[in-house]
């Protein structure tokens, strides 16, 4: 038979001789048979399990017609005689008709009709009118008004209609489906252009819970002369698959979508954004409180209702926290019965209760009773969760083996009722979900385990003394922790003097963190013996040899390494001692304007050994800024080194009000957006003593003149107003005075400083340190230093250039 252009439907009828009816398959994009009917076995003998997957083209005994190959080209309807083969060895002769099912891919699927072929000509026309109405696939007709002409059974079977009546409703495939404007604007695009066209279109029948998904093929039906003359229509149900895509859809887009970031709310807010309005017209995510804490969560399932009474919720009620909601009809809508931040209780036999209790996700309703008894006590104390809600899916957020929380998915009326299909999407949504709510949860424990580890590394408060004014700040680079091995340090020592240390260890995170508490916690030892600067250094590039031969982690082949700046000021003499190991200059800013670093002997970063660390002492005038920092402030992407040293130099040269006007200012100024390493920055503002509060009396080293060092130091003690600590001082100066004596060489010196404290220093040229004994009880002497440590605050001894000095302080009267 030639190819026909033009379908004239008629009245049913039986196509075949023997009256076998219509044989119906569907050919996918690729040729291959996807479906089979029983007609279909009944016309060629065999059965779906033995054809469908099979190409198509393999049924064929010979090449089919030229006509056939070029509709097949291009995607129009044919209809013609083919010979195929029989299941018993045979051929049939049959009569085909073939019409092109595009999808919304763009694949181009064939549904088949097929009789056994006719006696003898001229049964043409009555085999179209039987291929038409005997469809196993909806076929439209339509003019070129676009109304409907004709429609086959299948498609009034599936809008449940007769065909008169869809005359009347108008145009269009399944008029009253949500989408069909679109299929009318493609019936008028193929009316205009004269070629075929694909389309999509939805429908719900009354009685279904979901729309059914049609693929449309709409092509043109013409005269001879090339006119249209008529639109044909055929559908293919893709509904199983449409679903299907759309689900993975929305789980690509989650995957994509939820998790992006480490932390816990704003990932429960990703899970209740994402699927909304799509999936559902509501999302609450309630997770437990030890979640939210970063705490570890208990394994398997909730744990059981909480133990009544309690405050606020009923007696047996599992308690947890909205942490996110979203609605697809605003913040007011009747779903958000619970607000961010509130408690949420759900009584043991509520749904939530319930898949939380089993692990498994949980689809209810009105016609579940559970879910009408949870919404009545909810209505009795006016926590109604939405009499607006016909189906609700409760789905446990689960990830390694712990329960986090539950995720509510609501629908109103309006739309589509939950399925089994979607209760499966739901629980695979919450699954990926979960395991980054707890990678989120891990990582806030983590980080609150590094971040107090940090802080109990670093100074929680800097020391009450008054040689300088200082601010400090410390900025990791490490993003994922928020530590770092950079570190500052403010250290008051005897004569009211300070230690201003920063330091800088290699690497980032935790083990760099660990490794600066150790070296701080070193320094502050070093510096309790008031060693000097530089051989304070040599005694710290000691202990970081220990640490690194002590490295033995096999996971860990980083080498510690690390730089230091040690700096001493006294208030006193108005002198700054200092010593660095491979760290950066300091910078000093005095009160006439002048900026610069300060020169210090270069030294080897702690760490390498046996080589020497050198000192070097600068007067430093009253009101001077001197600034510490680490290589982080001057080494950055966005400026070299040199730049950045100008940088800092030139805001050093504005007045500032206080260090920390310039802390700030120097950070704002110097960092990029992002720093890459580890800041550490202390700037200090220098105070001197007045005269007023030193005294210095130089005495010959003879015994009796510890009656006349008593007698100065009252004499001062009654000028400065401290007549209540004379006994006291007394004490501690006869003890020291007479320890230099016995025990020292040459001239002894007597000092007295009034500061925040009263410090009594007595000094000698003997390099000998005292140290405490135990006395036994018929000894005459040991028991002096025992009787200072006894009477004072602190006490200790110190090396300096002509010998050494014992110095012990007192607390003032209050005030």
């Amino acid at each position: 038979m030639d190819d026909t252009r033009g379908v004239v439907p008629g009245e049913t009828g039986d196509a075949s001789p023997g009256g076998g009816g219509w044989a119906t398959a569907a050919v996918d994009a690729e040729g291959l048979i996807a479906r089979w009917s029983p007609g279909a076995e009944t016309l060629l003998g065999f059965r779906s399990a033995e054809t469908v997957g099979r190409a198509a083209g393999a049924l064929l005994s010979a090449d089919p017609p030229g006509s056939a190959r070029r509709a097949l080209a291009d995607g129009e309807p044919w209809s013609g005689r083919v010979t195929a083969h029989h299941r018993d060895g045979g051929r049939r002769e049959v009569e085909l008709l073939a019409f092109p099912l595009r999808t919304g891919e763009g694949d181009t699927r064939w549904l088949l009709a097929a009789t056994a072929a006719s006696p003898g000509p001229g049964h043409d026309e009555a085999l179209m009118r039987r291929a038409f109405s005997g469809s196993g696939v909806p076929i439209a007709i339509y003019g070129t008004d676009l109304r409907l002409l004709h429609a086959n059974a299948e498609l009034c079977r599936v809008i449940g209609r007769t065909e008169d009546d869809m005359r009347a409703l108008g145009t269009g495939f399944l008029p009253e489906s949500r989408t069909n404007a679109e299929v009318t604007r493609a019936l008028r695009t193929v009316l205009h252009t004269g070629e075929a066209l694909n389309a999509r279109t939805f429908h719900r029948a009354s009685a279904e819970k979901r729309d059914r998904a049609w693929a449309l093929s709409l092509a043109p039906l013409k005269d001879p002369a090339g006119r249209v003359t008529a639109i044909v229509l055929t559908g293919f149900e893709i509904s199983e698959e449409y679903w299907a895509r759309q689900g993975l859809a929305l789980l690509n887009e989650a995957g994509m979508r939820i998790g992006t970031t480490l932390d816990v709310t704003r990932t429960a807010q990703e899970l209740a954004s994402t699927p909304v309005p799509r999936f559902a017209d509501f999302i609450g995510v309630d997770l437990l409180d030890s979640v939210l804490r970063g705490d570890e969560p208990a394994p398997g399932p909730a744990p059981g209702p909480a133990p009544g009474p309690a405050p606020g919720p009923a007696s047996g009620e599992l308690l947890m926290r909205r942490v996110a909601q979203e609605s697809a009809h605003g913040r007011e809508a009747p779903e958000t019965a619970h607000r961010v931040g509130e408690v949420a209780s759900y009584p043991e036999a509520s749904p939530p209760a319930r898949c939380l209790a089993t692990g498994r996700a949980v689809l209810t309703g009105p016609w579940d009773p559970g879910y009408r008894a949870w919404v009545a006590d909810r209505g009795r104390d006016g926590r109604l969760p939405d009499p607006g809600v016909h189906s609700l899916v409760a789905a446990p957020l689960v990830a390694r083996g712990s329960t986090l929380g539950v995720a509510l998915f609501a629908r109103r009326p309006q739309t589509t009722t939950f399925t089994e299909d979607d209760l499966t999407l739901a629980e695979r949504l919450v699954g990926h979900a979960a395991v980054c709510i707890d990678n989120a949860r891990r990582y806030t424990r983590e980080r609150g385990t590094a971040e107090t580890l940090q802080r109990s590394l670093l100074p929680r408060g800097l020391a009450p003394q008054s040689a300088v004014e200082v601010a400090t700040r410390y900025l990791p680079a490490d993003s994922q922790y928020g530590v770092g091995g950079d570190w500052f340090d403010v250290i008051p020592l005897s004569g009211s003097r300070v230690a201003l240390v920063v330091g800088d260890v290699v690497g980032h995170g935790i083990h760099a963190s660990a490794t600066m508490g150790r070296l701080r916690t070193a320094v502050r030892t070093l510096a309790d013996i008031d060693l000097p600067p530089d051989e304070l250094l040599t005694h710290l590039d000691d202990v970081v040899g220990r640490l690194a031969s002590e490295n033995t982690d096999p996971v860990s082949d980083d080498d510690i390494g690390a730089s230091c700046l040690y700096a001493v000021y006294d208030p006193v003499s108005r002198r700054l001692c200092a010593a660095r190991a491979g760290h950066p200059l300091p910078a000093l800013a005095t009160p006439d304007g002048t900026v610069g670093l300060l020169e210090l002997p270069g030294g080897p970063p702690l760490g390498l050994g046996d080589l020497p660390f050198e000192s070097a002492e600068f007067e430093v005038p009253e009101g001077s800024t001197l600034v510490l920092y680490t290589d982080g402030l001057i080494e950055n992407r966005a400026h070299d080194i040199t730049s950045s040293i100008d940088g800092l130099c030139e805001i050093l040269t504005r007045p500032s009000p206080s260090p920390e006007t310039t802390c700030d200012t120097v950070l704002r100024t110097l960092l990029p957006p992002r720093p890459v390493d580890d800041v550490a920055l202390l700037v200090a503002r220098t105070h001197a003593l007045d005269a007023s509060q030193v005294v210095t009396w130089n005495l010959p080293a003879e015994p009796a003149l510890v009656a006349d060092a008593r007698d100065h130091a009252i004499a001062q003690l009654a000028a400065w107003g401290l007549e209540e600590l004379t006994f006291t001082t007394e004490l501690v100066i006869s003890e020291l005075f007479t320890n230099a004596i016995l025990h020292g060489e040459g001239p002894v010196q007597l000092r007295l400083i009034r500061d925040r404290a009263l410090t009594c220093e007595v000094s000698d040229t003997s390099t000998t340190a005292p140290h405490m004994r135990r006395a036994r009880v018929y000894d005459e002497g040991g028991r002096g230093l025992l009787l200072v440590a006894q009477l004072t605050d602190r006490w200790g001894t110190r090396q300096i250039p002509s010998g050494k000095a014992i110095w012990a302080e007192l607390a003032l009267p209050a005030g």
